[in-house]
């Protein structure tokens, strides 16, 4: 078994139950107790979970599980209000726009003003949000039925023939050295195809996402033109990816006593 494929499953424990064994792993796997701890160590590292004597627990402030899209995580709501709000600042009438699926793009759609604008979209959540603003002109790639989305290579040629103003980016994680990563390995095609057609990209990421990297890298840092957060963010992190030339936009929280600021 590859080591990828023995942190999913780790990870997958770890919601189910909370707590895992190096023992029990080590069984299960046919591994030793030796490469179990290396697994731990490296998604310890990765912000995923914390070691324990003989084992480790589930990291309490990880961002999403492993079923983001089918289960639309609901944690930080306050914070994605704000983001969303943001980006949606960041729309002009008549733009071309793409939303990646996650639970921030959802807040954009469900806050977006029946405006003429294009959007394309393979998240069936999001399309449900739309399909009754008639100004919106709606753009659904073909495939098939993966939880909330729809998902095909055969659409992916498709795709390449179309122009994006501007595309708003999901991430489970956000990383100096990791940069952009996420669970699952199906979307990782469509959202570099998405993201290689994109004049403008925004990441939408709350201020828990970073510092955290999950399985799978899909971007780099320097791929992401702007990274829209919320205000909530430590300031020693703040700078620290700022000093790596990481261009922001925060989002102040409803009640803070801050005014939402653009950082370019």
């Amino acid at each position: 078994m590859l080591a990828a494929e023995r942190h999913r499953k780790i990870i997958e424990k770890l919601e189910q139950l909370g707590a895992v064994k190096v023992s029990e792993l080590s069984e299960q796997f046919q591994v030793t107790e030796k490469t179990v701890r290396e697994d731990l160590e490296k998604l310890e590292e990765k912000g995923l979970l914390k070691r324990t004597h003989g084992g480790a627990v589930l990291e309490q402030s990880g961002e999403d599980s492993l079923y983001p899209l089918q289960f639309p995580n609901s944690k930080h709501q306050q914070e994605k209000a704000a983001i969303a709000s943001l980006a949606l600042s960041c729309i002009e009438p008549n733009d071309i726009i793409a939303l990646d699926a996650g639970s921030t793009t959802l807040e954009m759609a469900r806050r977006l003003p029946n405006m003429p604008v294009t959007v394309l979209t393979n998240d069936l959540l999001i399309i449900r949000e739309l399909i009754a603003k008639d100004q919106v002109r709606l753009v659904v790639p073909g495939g098939y039925r993966h939880n909330n989305l729809l998902i095909g290579a055969e659409s992916h040629d498709w795709i390449k023939r179309l122009n994006v103003h501007k595309l708003f980016l999901s991430t489970t994680g956000v990383h100096l050295e990791y940069g952009l990563t996420i669970f699952t390995e199906e979307l990782t095609k469509l959202k570099k195809l998405y993201m290689e057609n994109a004049k403008t990209v925004y990441c939408l990421a709350d201020h828990s996402k970073f510092d955290k990297g999950a399985l799978i890298t899909y971007a780099g840092l320097h791929e992401i033109d702007f990274i829209i957060t919320d205000d909530g963010m430590d300031a020693e992190v703040e700078a620290k990816y700022e000093a790596q030339g990481i261009r922001m936009l925060k989002a102040a929280l409803t009640g803070s006593g801050k005014r939402t600021k653009r950082k370019v």
